[in-house]
């Protein structure tokens, strides 16, 4: 069916599963491979084997639970959106727990499901991954909207970013990556008593006593990569 599928140049959502209970990959398969619309192209038991499966069967979504033996569906998904940016990954859980939420959603994950979720959810979910939209569990949905406030509520520093020129936020970016003043004048073709000037300038804006909570301050606004 899936096959006559392709064959009429629509599209079928070619799909691998990644969970480490073998019963729950049965089940996903047959409800997966009722659809016309999807294939499900590989079954992996832990996160290490989704990613060498996933060279050999070429998926558009990665179906991930979470809390497996071995490589988790974290460690997984991070990889996973790292190495294979076109591929998406929806996780399915039992786990609505905050911290496997939003670490999933830190990792990368498209959309984050509750083990339960009705058939035809799974099926409308799994497509709409496939082609770019997200789709949440309520109530985890409720957990991440909380979170994005309290974060916003937590860090009146935002604020004081909005207050930083162009030429400060390059500054700032450059702080955060541990580069001197003579570098970052280097960088931007400034003298180093003018990036002096900036540094001073950057820390009374953001209120801290030292470039090491600058460059904290600039992690959290994502003006810096954090490795």
């Amino acid at each position: 069916m899936n096959d006559a599928l392709a064959d009429q140049g629509q599209q079928v959502v070619r799909v691998l599963i990644c969970d480490d209970q073998w019963i729950v990959c049965e089940g996903l398969e047959t409800i997966l491979d009722a659809d016309p619309g999807i294939e499900v192209v590989g079954v992996a038991y832990d996160g290490a084997e989704a990613l060498t499966k996933i060279p050999l069967t070429t998926p558009d979504v990665v179906l991930m639970d979470l809390r497996m033996a071995g490589m988790n569906g974290i460690q997984a998904t991070r990889r996973i959106t790292v190495q294979y940016p076109a591929i998406k990954v929806l996780v399915l859980t039992t786990y609505g727990e905050d911290e496997w939420v939003f670490d999933a959603i830190r990792a990368g994950a498209a959309g984050y499901l509750l083990k339960g979720t009705p058939r035809e959810t799974l099926l409308a979910a799994v497509k709409g991954t496939a082609a770019g939209t997200t789709h949440v569990d309520p109530s985890v949905a409720g957990k991440l909207l909380r979170r994005i406030a309290q974060t916003h509520a937590t860090f009146p520093e935002t604020q004081a970013l909005n207050a930083l020129s162009e030429r400060e936020i390059d500054v700032l970016r450059l702080l955060a990556r541990g580069l001197s003043n003579r570098e970052i004048a280097r960088r931007l073709f400034l003298s180093e008593g003018t990036v002096r000037n900036y540094v001073s300038a950057i820390l009374s804006k953001l209120d801290v006593s030292d470039r090491t909570q600058a460059a904290v301050l600039a992690l959290r606004f994502g003006l810096a990569d954090d490795d």
